[in-house]
């Protein structure tokens, strides 16, 4: 199976970018995480994945959702995304979170802070550098957490301002004023009420500021489930429910699931909440035929 693994990723890729998806990510873990599988099963590091992907797609984003500033230098994660923003034709972007996966980052011998507060504190700083690094010649930076004495970023993104920035969490009191604050984009999960919340949140963080919360993309991160048949259905959401550690009927709640008719129902539901694009996940993305179906149905409930 690991030999043909980055085969499989490839054809997953271009079936979704062929089949309406407009962005591609990958998580940054290097340990497998519960809700997708068994901690020892396969999985790439995110970036050299990404890299890869740069090269065999040509119209579809590239992003992490979302790097863990415990795993990288933040001067070098932005020399990185703008490596892959040029090998891709200026498709990357930056999403990047506090981290919270303890025990992967010790495991590879990495810092982290058991402190949420200095998580949050350092991937404010880490926001910044890689702002400098996008659009200055040689940033300087000297911070709590970081420092920065002028790094070369040669050569530059593609675009001036550099690849957009997402900024993972809904945290109300923290991450969402932050998002408001740096980001070009953030991205929430949860049903519709949540989310539609978590925006009314990000509008009054911006208006604090004098801010138009229009100038930041608002994602929603979910599962989709495309299926005529009941018992299927059943049986994906007691997978799904099982992964996230909730009953299938909450799990049901969570995802946009059934037939095409019902998925353009819910994400009817999630546009008028104030989201502006989807981030899906499929059970089994090696089914490129579900995942084509997915694709295809979310992208006209999008354009409708």
């Amino acid at each position: 199976m690991d030999d043909k693994l980055f085969q499989t990723v490839v054809d997953i890729a271009r079936t979704a970018e062929a089949s309406g998806f407009d962005s591609l990510w990958t998580m940054d873990h290097v340990h497998q995480i519960a809700s997708v599988g068994e901690a020892d099963e396969p999985i790439l590091e995110a970036y050299t994945t990404l890299a890869a992907l740069a090269a065999v797609t040509s119209t579809a984003r590239l992003g992490v959702l979302v790097s863990c500033t415990s795993f990288r230098n933040p001067a070098l994660l932005a020399k990185m995304v703008t490596t892959i923003d040029v090998i891709s034709g200026g498709r990357a972007v930056l999403g990047i979170g506090a981290g919270w996966h303890e025990e992967e980052t010790h495991a590879y011998g990495m810092d982290f802070s058991p402190s949420a507060r200095q998580r949050l504190a350092q991937l404010d700083e880490a926001v910044q550098i890689c702002r400098g690094m996008f659009t200055e010649s040689a940033p300087r930076f000297s911070g709590t957490h970081y420092r920065v004495d002028e790094p070369l970023n040669v050569p530059g993104p593609l675009h001036p301002d550099g690849p957009p920035v997402l900024i993972g969490g809904g945290g109300e009191r923290v991450l969402i004023p932050l998002a408001a604050r740096r980001g070009d984009a953030c991205n929430f999960f949860g049903g519709p009420a949540t989310v539609r919340h978590k925006i009314q949140v990000l509008e009054r963080a911006c208006a604090d500021i004098g801010r138009d919360s229009a100038e930041i993309s608002k994602t929603w991160l979910g599962t989709a489930i495309v299926t005529d048949s009941e018992a299927e259905l059943q049986e994906s959401l007691e997978r799904l429910g099982s992964l996230l550690g909730v009953a299938p009927s909450a799990a049901r709640g969570l995802a946009l699931c059934g037939a095409p008719a019902e998925v353009r129902r819910r994400v009817a539901e999630y546009r008028a909440a104030g989201v502006d694009g989807m981030i899906i996940t499929v059970l089994d993305p090696s089914d490129l035929d579900h995942l084509h179906r997915v694709g295809v149905t979310v992208r006209e409930a999008m354009d409708d």
